[in-house]
């Protein structure tokens, strides 16, 4: 997505802004569409799994990657599938950051939902997107669309590029 689309979407959404209580927005996140079959990928300074609750908790330096995306947190819990064993859902805690192609995300938490690919991100979210930023309480990123919707309180900084 061009700036100048990116620019267009915000100005549209501030104009309604105070008709809608509902504060949201849509972008493009990633430079392409994550392949949400390829493997995960998961590394990190120690490892504990519990075999009760099919859980498995990565702490420090957690790196995750699937294809070209990357997302990264001190803390990440695995659950898995009780039926098939294969990852169910991720939940990154404690400053996430994720990166698709150009575009990077940052937030306190980050719930990514496997079969989905649907990665929901919340507490004081900030994307940037080339020299533009956003900000918002929640952002959800569809992975195989490549696409995002912000909600709660979007703020921009849009620059103009040379």
């Amino acid at each position: 997505m061009t700036l100048l689309r990116i620019l267009t979407i915000c100005l549209c959404f501030f104009s309604f802004a105070t008709v809608t209580s509902a504060q949201e927005t849509r972008v493009s996140f990633g430079a392409l569409q994550v392949d949400t079959k390829l493997p995960v990928e998961v590394t990190a300074d120690a490892l504990d799994v519990d075999q009760e609750t099919g859980e498995a908790i990565f702490q420090g330096n957690v790196l995750i990657s699937q294809g070209d995306m990357r997302l990264s947190a001190p803390r990440v819990l695995v659950v898995y599938d009780a039926d098939t064993r294969a990852i169910a859902r991720m939940e990154a805690t404690g400053g996430v950051t994720l990166v698709s192609g150009p575009d990077a995300a940052e937030a306190n938490r980050a719930d990514y939902t496997i079969d989905s690919g649907v990665i929901v991100m919340t507490g004081n979210v900030l994307l940037t997107q080339g020299p533009s930023a956003l900000t918002s309480e929640k952002m959800t990123v569809n992975l195989t669309t490549g696409s995002a919707q912000m909600v709660g309180r979007v703020t921009t900084i849009l620059r103009s590029g040379d």
